[in-house]
């Protein structure tokens, strides 16, 4: 059965591009015949709205049944306790320090190689 729908999406993909190559020569005709382009002629509507309807078909029934996608599953083998704790966001050097009583600044990099 799955080589049926690949059989359909092959064919679908094949009738999307020639109602794109037929939109284009449609446009390229006009242009030669110099009229104006209104919309495309119905049947290449029709082709192309009903190879996309196939190849979309065709490509969900390929794929195979869907399965859910467990979103806590690695969560579950992490302890309440450390579920918060990001290192990443930790700040050690902050505007906070200077606000401490035995507050000393570092020198900057120009202080210290004046130093030596």
């Amino acid at each position: 059965m799955a080589s049926v729908h690949k059989i359909i999406v092959i064919v679908g993909f094949i009738s999307l591009f020639h109602s794109a190559f037929s939109a284009a020569q449609h446009r390229s005709y006009l242009r030669i015949s110099s009229q104006e382009f209104t919309t495309l002629p119905l049947d290449i509507i029709i082709q192309a709205v009903s190879s996309l309807f196939a190849v979309m078909w065709g490509v969900l029934n390929v794929s195979g049944k869907l399965r859910e996608i467990p979103a806590a599953a690695e969560l579950n083998t992490v302890k309440w306790e450390t579920q918060r704790n990001l290192p990443s966001f930790y700040i050690f050097n902050h505007r906070g320090r200077a606000l401490a009583d035995d507050f000393v600044p570092t020198p900057s990099k120009g202080e210290l190689e004046n130093l030596e």
